[in-house]
């Protein structure tokens, strides 16, 4: 298996570094559209809430101070560039989830579903440990390259998730596109673009910084034309950069 090019980073807390977090949010437009989806919605949480697939942990901080906040991830998490030493983050095998039934008031779940090889099994155990009426919040990418190899093995579409969440579990499912045709140019761009020019290390310099150089202005452009056309809605969402869900765990 070829390596990646370059893993990608790790969220940490947007108050580690909170100019550094929203300068990331112009740059990386998957990070910025799921701010977009995430933090109204995780602000209505309530409860005991579940934050499965944690990494960082790094929206734990825009939940209410009447939420309890329980972090779940894997055991080799390490291997997608997190630190597996925290405390209010519990590391398993990826299958069982340790905890009891209806154990939750609510769940997040973001970027993580795609690194989950049966994605059915997890979603119902993610209903499992849920109390009925219960609320997940859930982010997929649709349009990224492959990255945290060899664990990437979806991309999901509006109508398999749909699927995937009315099978297992939960109702009332609400899907929205995160950005469109004109931001997943622009990501596709960005990530050229840093390829470019880290190849310019080697002797493929000769060729790469060039390019890249006479790329940069484009790139910027799309990167500034992506934020507008999200803002004013305009763009197709046939070809998103990902999606956000809402769900309800079945009450019946």
């Amino acid at each position: 298996m070829v390596p990646e090019a370059f893993q990608p980073i790790s969220v940490k807390p947007p108050s580690s570094n909170p100019v550094l977090f929203w300068l990331r949010c112009w740059v990386d437009l998957q990070l910025s559209t799921i701010v977009k989806y995430l933090r109204p919605s995780i602000a209505d949480l309530r409860g005991r809430i579940l934050d499965v697939g944690a990494g960082e942990s790094p929206w734990k901080e825009w939940l209410s101070p009447q939420c309890q906040y329980q972090g779940i991830d894997v055991s080799n998490s390490d291997e997608y560039g997190m630190h597996a030493d925290r405390r209010d983050v519990m590391y398993y095998d990826g299958k069982v989830m340790p905890f009891p039934d209806a154990s939750f008031d609510g769940a997040i779940c973001i970027e993580v579903l795609e690194h989950v090889q049966r994605p059915d099994e997890f979603i119902a155990e993610i209903a499992r440990v849920l109390k009925k009426g219960s609320i997940l919040l859930l982010s997929v990418p649709w349009s990224a390259r492959r990255h945290h190899l060899p664990h990437d093995y979806h991309r999901f579409t509006r109508e398999r998730i749909e699927s995937l969440l009315t099978e297992n579990g939960f109702d009332d499912v609400r899907i929205q596109e995160r950005g469109n045709d004109v931001g997943s140019i622009a990501s596709k761009l960005i990530v050229l673009e840093i390829r470019l020019i880290k190849s310019g290390r080697t002797t493929d310099g000769i060729w790469t910084i060039p390019l890249a150089a006479i790329m940069s202005p484009i790139v910027v452009a799309m990167v500034l034309a992506a934020h507008i056309s999200d803002a004013i809605g305009r763009g197709s969402k046939e070809d998103p950069l990902g999606y956000f869900v809402r769900a309800v765990r079945r009450t019946h």
